[in-house]
């Protein structure tokens, strides 16, 4: 009876999870919040609607929309953020006003009307009874992909050890020798492409035009911000946040629905704080 809901709930998870992974990585590491996040959601989503102009594989897509934000993440890097992150308050005026840049140019080139991109899987599939999205599925199975292969890159290799030294305590790290400018550049980059990814993922589900990242980045703000820095508490805060969106949609008002995540995300970090 309600094999709908529970997979609602769980694929909601998975593309929260997929669309907050790469804000989390860089608020992991750097401590700063990417309010540039949402604009590179929308470059990732351009990137399919551009494959499907020209006629490309939709999978395509996923490799254009990650190059492409790895490039700008590292101009962004290099240009805008390097010599700002001793100063967080400048490094988020930083970020929005990178975001106003890509936003304001992806208007430039294509307008603000609505586009759409082809999905790469349009079939649905039997589950338990009911007929479902094959494609939302393989969206909760990228994101456990994803989630797994960070967790690797972080514990299994040397980059992800010297970011864990700089998470821990990046004065000690300097002083031990570790490059932690080149952390940061590898960092920002890396939750950069994540974004831009993310927004290629998401395409097929939304209508994609210059602003849609916004709703995503406050969503994915407020995920991070009751998770932390852990992998597994993201991926707990979105099932939880997220299966609440689903059931206030599903019974309740959709209106409602789209700002359960925020609020309960208030809540949670005001009995937080209390308690602490």
């Amino acid at each position: 009876m309600y094999t709908i809901e529970l997979l609602d709930i769980v694929t909601t998870a998975g593309v929260l999870y997929i669309v907050a992974l790469g804000l989390l990585i860089v608020y992991g590491v750097l401590r700063i919040i990417n309010l540039a996040h949402g604009a590179f959601l929308a470059l990732g989503s351009y990137a399919a609607v551009v494959a499907t102009w020209l006629g490309w594989s939709p999978w395509s897509a996923l490799v254009i929309a990650m190059a492409g934000g790895i490039a700008v993440g590292a101009v962004a890097e290099w240009r805008v953020l390097r010599g700002l992150y001793v100063r967080p308050l400048d490094t988020i005026l930083a970020t929005w006003g990178l975001n106003i840049i890509m936003v304001q140019s992806i208007t430039l080139y294509f307008g603000r009307e609505i586009q759409f991109a082809d999905s790469a899987i349009t079939q649905a599939v039997s589950v338990g009874g009911v007929t479902y999205s094959l494609y939302r599925l393989i969206l909760l199975l990228i994101a456990v992909v994803l989630g797994v292969l960070v967790w690797l890159v972080m514990r299994r290799t040397e980059i992800g050890i010297v970011a864990q030294a700089v998470i821990m305590n990046e004065e000690l790290a300097q002083a031990l020798g570790i490059n932690t400018r080149l952390v940061r550049f590898v960092t920002f980059c890396l939750g950069a492409g994540l974004a831009s990814l993310a927004g290629a993922l998401i395409t097929p589900l939304v209508s994609v035009h210059p602003n849609l990242g916004v709703p995503w980045l406050i969503n994915a703000f407020m995920l991070v911000l009751v998770a932390g820095v852990s992998l597994g508490n993201l991926a707990l805060a979105a099932l939880i946040l997220g299966g609440a969106q689903v059931l206030v949609s599903s019974y309740g008002n959709p209106v409602l629905g789209s700002l359960t995540i925020v609020i309960l995300a208030v809540i949670i970090l005001r009995f937080r704080t209390i308690t602490t």
